[in-house]
C-alpha cells in the first residue's frame, strides 16, 4: 500500500479547539451516507519533507472535522510513460485513490519558482478520463505549497491551472507557507502560527465545499459536448432537473 500512515492522528497541539467544532457545524454528519474522502498529494521525496509534514498537518485537521483521510506515497511512482500501457501498481493505485476521492489537497514545494517534478508527476499520472470514469473530474481541490525563502504564490498558482485542467473546483482560499524550515519542531510537527491558522483555514473551507457540491457534482459537469458525443439524449425531465 502507498497509502501514508498517519502518527499521532489525533494530537494537535498547535489547534484551539475552542474555534473549531469537531466534526464541524457546517457538516451534519448524521445526515450523510458516509464522511467527506479527501486524497493528499504532496511534492518531495525528501526524508525531511515539508509538504509532506504539511499534508500531514493538514490531514490530521481533516481527521479532527470528520473527513475520511488518505495520503499517497509517490515514492515508488515511475514517470509518466516510462512503464508501457501505465501498468505499474503505483499508478494502479493512485488512479484508485483519485477515484475513492470527492476531494483533494495538493501541495508541492516550489522549485526554481514553479511546483517539483514529482508534483506533476502525480497529476499527470491521473488521466481526464478512463473510458466512463473519470478520477479527477467535479471534485474539489484545495492547493497548497511551501517554499525554502519568502513568500511566494507560483506554485498555488500553477496548481490551480491544473486543478482547472483537470476539471476540478479550486476553493478559493490556499495555503503558501514560507521559510518553511522554521515553521516545523524537530518532532516534524508544525508549530501555532499564522501559517497553520491558514491551513485550518484551508481544510475546514474545503470540507464545507466538497459537501455543498456533493449532491451536483455530476450535474455540474454535465457537457452538451459529451452528451452529443455519446449520442445521450436529455430526455425532457431530466432537462427540467439540469435546469433546477
Amino acid at each position: 500500500m502507498r497509502v501514508r500512515t498517519l502518527p499521532e492522528p489525533d494530537h494537535l497541539p498547535a489547534l484551539d479547539t475552542r474555534y473549531l467544532q469537531k466534526k464541524a457545524d457546517a457538516l451534519q454528519h448524521a445526515c450523510l451516507p458516509h464522511p467527506p474522502r479527501i486524497l493528499l498529494l504532496y511534492g518531495s521525496l525528501r526524508e525531511r519533507s515539508f509538504s509532506r509534514l504539511a499534508t500531514e498537518e493538514a490531514a490530521r485537521i481533516l481527521r479532527f472535522l470528520g473527513a475520511d483521510v488518505k495520503i499517497f506515497d509517490p515514492s515508488d511512482l515511475p514517470l509518466p510513460d516510462q512503464v508501457a500501457g501505465d501498468a505499474h501498481p503505483a499508478v494502479q493505485e493512485l488512479r484508485e485513490l483519485a477515484i475513492w476521492s470527492e476531494g483533494q489537497v495538493w501541495c508541492s514545494p516550489e522549485r526554481h519558482g514553479q511546483i517539483t517534478g514529482v508534483m506533476k508527476t502525480q497529476i499527470d499520472h491521473l488521466p481526464l478520463s478512463m473510458g466512463a470514469v473519470r478520477p479527477t473530474q467535479g471534485r474539489t481541490l484545495a492547493v497548497m505549497q511551501v517554499s525554502g525563502g519568502s513568500q511566494s504564490f507560483n506554485s498555488v498558482n500553477t496548481l490551480r491551472l491544473l486543478g482547472r485542467w483537470m476539471r476540478m473546483f479550486t476553493i478559493p482560499n490556499q495555503s503558501s507557507v514560507a521559510k518553511a524550515y522554521q515553521e516545523f519542531d524537530d518532532n516534524g510537527r508544525m508549530r501555532a502560527s499564522p501559517y497553520y491558522e491558514r491551513i485550518v483555514d484551508v481544510m475546514e473551507e474545503l470540507i464545507r465545499f466538497t459537501l455543498l457540491l456533493r449532491p451536483h457534482s455530476q450535474a455540474l459537469v454535465n457537457r452538451y459536448s459529451e452528451r452529443k458525443a455519446a449520442d445521450l439524449p436529455v430526455s425532457a425531465e431530466q432537462d427540467v432537473v439540469a435546469r433546477i
